[in-house]
């Protein structure tokens, strides 16, 4: 079996905290949510509460304490509350019920056989969702879609209710999407768990700083021999497995320009114009070939 994994992993560049975006279309897969369309939804939300709270008398002590109160539904960072995402997810016939709820723990579902789970944590919400035959964890903080095994599964989710988080599972049919299809037909192993996207840029800040120190001992020839070696580091720590581009580019569902490759990107820029500018003070010609020199983050 080839060591394959998906990148349906739809990521987008972080504004606040909009993760409650982020969760919906990494369930649904595909760009089905903007930040505008969840606003509209909380203001709504927030106008059939004043209107409630309205008929107790609009001089009421409640009701004036009620307009003082910020919006339960959404908040200035981009947060959007259950009630939201229970809405917006309605549009596709889809409802949230309580994982650990006594409606749900009546059913006696094995977790295995669901389809999909939110989870939320403060104010941080992603998906946990089946695709073909088997589980990804969809968080936004991480660089890619993560494996999840059918015996693992039940283990994860215990450990995220220890951990506090609320979990959701989703009921209802789920749209079409390609990474699904694919899957259905195949399976695939990850060798590799992606990392946070925090932990990913630490590493190649401190790669960064390793490279400088090398360059300093060893002179212009060992500089441009490290600059090579940081390149090639920080191209392995964005991309997945080189065999396992062959899926990337058939399923084509991750987004581009998502916040890790962006803030890589940048650093890696950074690194070159450094060491093009200490050649420039040598008096050192800039090789053809360095000028060339590229970096990619996923497909």
């Amino acid at each position: 079996m080839p060591s394959l994994v998906a990148d349906f992993h739809y990521k987008f560049h972080d504004q606040g905290s909009l993760c409650a975006q982020h969760c919906l279309n990494n369930l649904l897969q595909g760009e089905y949510f903007t930040p505008v369309e969840l606003s509209s939804i909380a203001q709504q939300l927030d106008e059939e509460e004043r209107i409630r709270m309205a008929e107790g008398g609009v001089l009421s002590e409640e009701y004036r304490t009620f307009l003082e109160q910020p919006s339960g539904n959404m908040d200035d960072s981009g947060f959007f509350s259950i009630q939201v995402i229970s809405n917006a997810l309605g549009v596709w016939g889809l409802e949230p019920l309580l994982f650990n709820s006594r409606e749900y723990q009546r059913l006696m579902i094995d977790p295995v056989n669901e389809k999909a789970f939110i989870c939320n944590y403060k104010e941080h919400w992603f998906t946990v969702r089946k695709l073909g035959q088997q589980w990804f964890n969809l968080n936004s903080l991480l660089t890619g879609p993560e494996l999840i095994s059918d015996t693992y599964l039940a283990l994860f989710l215990a450990q995220l209710q220890q951990e506090g988080y609320s979990i959701f599972v989703i009921r209802g049919n789920l749209p079409e999407c390609e990474a699904d299809q694919i899957l259905r037909i195949m399976r695939v192993e990850q060798q590799h768990r992606p990392k946070l996207i925090g932990e990913e840029e630490a590493q190649t800040s401190s790669g960064q700083r390793q490279g400088h120190a090398s360059e300093t001992r060893h002179g212009m020839e060992e500089d441009e021999e490290e600059l090579r070696k940081a390149l090639a580091l920080s191209r392995q720590d964005m991309e997945v497995e080189d065999e396992e581009a062959d899926l990337r580019r058939a399923i084509q569902l991750s987004m581009q320009g998502s916040l890790s490759e962006s803030l890589t990107t940048e650093e890696l820029r950074r690194r070159r114009q450094a060491y093009f500018d200490r050649q420039s003070q040598q008096a050192q010609p800039t090789s053809p070939h360095q000028q060339d020199t590229t970096t990619a983050g996923k497909g």
